[in-house]
């Protein structure tokens, strides 16, 4: 069966544009046109189109001199990589003590959009049962316990627009799917302090989670606990706000002093 011709189409473009990074990459200072196709191969025409469009996303800037250096884009999208490969070798030490107090699956989400995504896990193996949350699994904000804990961060206006815009789908017959019964379920998060996830998105699965905070105060991850649903014990709700608390410290959060 032959490729279909946009898919090859947009192979091809997404080839050039990697050349056309790689080469600027090379060069300390802003880069000409003429000398980017030379060095790329690309015909010129093609090449300033290419930039078009990468300058227009921030990938790439154009000054008025024509010559054209690495976007801001790439800065953002480089920190923003940074600190999740720190995040995760910051947290694994303290989600292996948690595993290994409890013997459960321990997970590390952070927020993509209206998702979790979950870029950590140590994994049980206690069980039969599957749990979704393996990595770079998805789930929506409102069905997981570290989801709620993003939303409750964005407050009330925020929340109802999560709502409005996702229509809230169920992923089980227990998933929170009106505004009235979400809201009322991130109330007791915020008084909390941790949500729970119960057969919200998976049938037989628990979860228990609790917030990770970086040197800015920002919510970064979530940490949760899974289980098969026969197993779920409430009581570990203490040690896991502790262990989520242990890594926000080692990434400098600071709290504020105790009212």
């Amino acid at each position: 069966m032959s490729t279909p011709e946009p898919a090859k189409n947009s192979i091809q473009v997404i080839d050039r544009m990697m050349k056309l990074l790689d080469v600027l990459a090379e060069h300390a200072d802003p880069v000409p046109l003429k000398q980017l196709a030379i060095e790329t191969g690309l015909h010129p025409s093609t090449a300033h189109r290419i930039l078009g469009a990468m300058s227009t996303s921030g990938f790439v800037e154009r000054s008025d001199a024509g010559v054209y250096r690495l976007g801001i884009r790439l800065l953002e999208l480089g920190s923003l990589v940074k600190s999740r490969i720190s995040l995760r070798e910051t947290a694994m030490p303290e989600m292996l003590k948690l595993h290994a107090a409890t013997g459960e699956s321990v997970n590390l989400g952070v927020r993509a959009g209206d998702e979790i995504v979950y870029v950590e896990r140590t994994s049980s193996g206690r069980s039969a049962v599957r749990v979704v949350h393996i990595v770079g699994a998805r789930a929506p904000l409102h069905t997981t316990a570290t989801g709620k804990l993003f939303l409750v961060e964005d407050g009330p206006q925020k929340i109802k627009d999560y709502a409005r815009r996702t229509g809230l789908p169920a992923s089980t017959a227990t998933s929170l799917t009106t505004l009235q019964a979400l809201e009322k379920e991130l109330d007791k998060v915020r008084r909390h302090g941790v949500a729970y996830d119960l057969d919200e998105v998976e049938n037989g699965v628990r979860c228990i989670a609790a917030g990770i905070r970086d040197d800015s105060g920002e919510l970064v991850a979530g940490l949760s606990l899974s289980t098969p649903s026969e197993r779920f014990n409430p009581d570990w709700a203490p040690l896991i706000r502790q262990t989520a608390d242990e890594i926000s410290k080692a990434l400098g959060y600071i709290p504020p002093p105790a009212r």
